[in-house]
């Protein structure tokens, strides 16, 4: 048996311990908003924070997160409204929307290290991170408008 706390609710699971993070939660567990990327760790589009650290859950074994907190997308905000989903939406940041559980998770273990960010750190670390769109530039304003709470619900007012 494999104890952990996922998105705050304790779960015990009688699973291979070899089986990938990502497989657990999608597969077994029903929570579909962490995606299969390209399966070897490279695009980071699995991301999950495990003990509030961002981790691929493609290459991470159900192991690791024995007597650990893991945190998926769905678990971020029970709403729908963190800080950084509202800046998401604010500032159109989703084209296809594929990486998107990716970069917030990313994003949201970014702002909890660096909660006023420079353009450098939130390139450094959204770097792991692959957008097919090309959207880098609105999730650099998205995190920004994030770190800055007077513009949360303030409408976009620089051009794409």
């Amino acid at each position: 048996m494999i104890g952990l706390r996922l998105n705050g609710e304790p779960r015990e699971l009688d699973l291979d311990p070899t089986t990938p993070l990502l497989w657990v939660l999608r597969d077994h567990l029903g929570l579909i908003g962490t995606k299969y990327g390209c399966g070897m760790g490279e695009c980071g589009i699995c991301l999950v924070h495990l003990e509030g650290v961002p981790v691929k859950s493609c290459v991470t074994p159900l192991s690791a997160a024995h007597g650990k907190v893991v945190t998926t997308i769905e678990g971020l905000s029970r709403d729908g409204r963190h800080r950084l989903q509202l800046a998401w939406i604010i500032e159109e940041v989703p084209h296809c929307g594929y990486c998107q559980s990716g970069q917030l998770m990313r994003a949201a273990a970014l702002l909890a290290e660096h909660p006023r960010p420079t353009d450098a750190q939130i390139d450094a670390a959204m770097s792991g991170v692959l957008c097919r769109c090309g959207s880098y530039k609105r999730i650099r304003r998205a995190i920004h408008r994030a770190a800055n709470p007077e513009a949360h619900t303030a409408a976009r007012t620089e051009p794409y």
